[in-house]
């Protein structure tokens, strides 16, 4: 099941005359963190991972003090653009130290568990209860009252005018 209480769906995609399969990952759930660390991927999710990663993810960092979690096959294509920026230019090789130099390994057990680490804990002040987001093909996990903040101000925003060209296509 979905977020919304509607069946998960697989999206098709061409990519180089072949299809792919690509989970869609959305909608937002309260999750909790054990005392390890420990966090229990919603059930609703757990099947998609393991067709589409086995149950082995990466985790990192991003820039807005949250924690980025990726089906490994979607980190691999990720990381592989990542390594490819130019390392002269100083914010390339600043997203690549960062994004890459935190990716972690992490394996979901036969509980539907994976295990995050202290130090990814401590950099998005993850403590016991956190929320986990679906962005499409990967999730953002975030402190519950980061979350809760920053969800207030971003909808709290004036709109700057300021959309990207394929964003001003789009009716919401």
């Amino acid at each position: 099941m979905g977020g919304n209480g509607h069946p998960a769906r697989i999206s098709r995609q061409k990519s180089d005359s072949r299809h792919v399969l690509t989970t869609v990952f959305r909608g937002a759930t309260k999750v909790s963190l054990d005392a390890k660390g420990r966090m229990a991927i919603p059930t609703r999710y757990r099947d998609r991972l393991a067709a589409r990663c086995d149950g082995e993810i990466i985790v990192t960092v991003d820039k807005d003090n949250c924690l980025l979690v990726y089906p490994l096959p979607d980190w691999e294509e990720l990381e592989r653009k990542l390594v490819r920026l130019p390392s002269m230019n100083k914010a390339a090789r600043r997203i690549v130290r960062i994004m890459v130099g935190y990716a972690t390994e992490v394996d979901m057990d036969a509980n539907g568990r994976i295990l995050v680490s202290r130090e990814l804990r401590e950099f998005a002040g993850l403590n016991k209860h956190a929320m986990l987001i679906g962005q499409g093909n990967k999730f953002e996990l975030w402190d519950e009252q980061t979350w809760n903040d920053k969800r207030d101000a971003w909808l709290g925003e004036d709109d700057d005018g300021e959309l990207p060209a394929d964003l001003e296509s789009i009716s919401f």
